[in-house]
C-alpha cells in the first residue's frame, strides 16, 4: 500500500459573516453595525434609549425609526447612511434628520407654516426672500446660491 506525502491543505471557509452584507435599509445598517460590534438588540435598544422590540422591528423593515431616533442612530452608526443631498428639498429632509425635528419643529423655527415647509421639501419654489435667507442659514448655504437654485427652478418650471 502506497502513501501519499502529506500535504498541508487550507480550508476557506464558504460561511459569509453574519454582518458581511451590504446594507439596503436603515434597519440593515443598524443590524450591520449591531453584529460587527458583537451587541445584543436590547444592547443597541439601550444605547438609543429605546424599547428591544423596536430595533428587532426596524432590523427586519416592518417600521422605520422616527426622525427623532436619527441623530442617536447615525451616532450608534459612526456614519451618515443617506446619500448626500444634492437639491435644496433633499437639504431641507437631510438637515431635518441630522438634528431630528419634524417639519413642524422646522417650519416653527424658520417661521414659516408646516405645509410651506413640506411645499419646499417636495420642491416648491421658496418665494419670499425673508424666507430664503432663513432656510440658507439653516442649511449653512449661501443665499446667493439658494437664490440661483430657486431662480432656475423657477425658469424650468414656467418655460413655455
Amino acid at each position: 500500500m502506497a502513501f501519499l506525502p502529506f500535504t498541508h491543505i487550507s480550508l476557506k471557509s464558504l460561511i459569509q459573516k453574519s454582518y458581511d452584507f451590504e446594507p439596503k435599509t436603515l434597519g440593515e445598517h443598524i443590524r450591520k453595525r449591531r453584529l460587527k460590534l458583537g451587541l445584543k438588540q436590547k444592547d443597541v435598544a439601550r444605547q438609543l434609549g429605546i424599547n428591544t422590540w423596536t430595533v428587532l422591528n426596524w432590523e427586519k423593515g416592518r417600521t422605520e425609526p422616527p426622525i427623532a431616533s436619527m441623530p442617536a442612530i447615525v451616532q450608534f452608526l459612526g456614519y451618515d447612511p443617506f446619500p448626500e443631498p444634492k437639491t435644496t428639498p433633499q437639504r431641507l429632509v437631510a438637515r431635518r434628520r441630522e438634528i431630528g425635528w419634524s417639519i413642524r419643529d422646522a417650519a416653527e423655527a424658520v417661521g414659516v407654516d408646516p405645509g410651506t415647509w413640506g411645499n419646499w421639501e417636495r420642491g416648491q419654489t421658496i418665494l419670499y426672500r425673508k424666507h430664503r435667507v432663513l432656510v440658507a442659514q439653516f442649511l449653512g448655504l449661501s443665499v446667493d446660491t439658494l437664490n440661483k437654485e430657486m431662480a432656475s427652478r423657477w425658469n424650468r418650471s414656467h418655460a413655455h
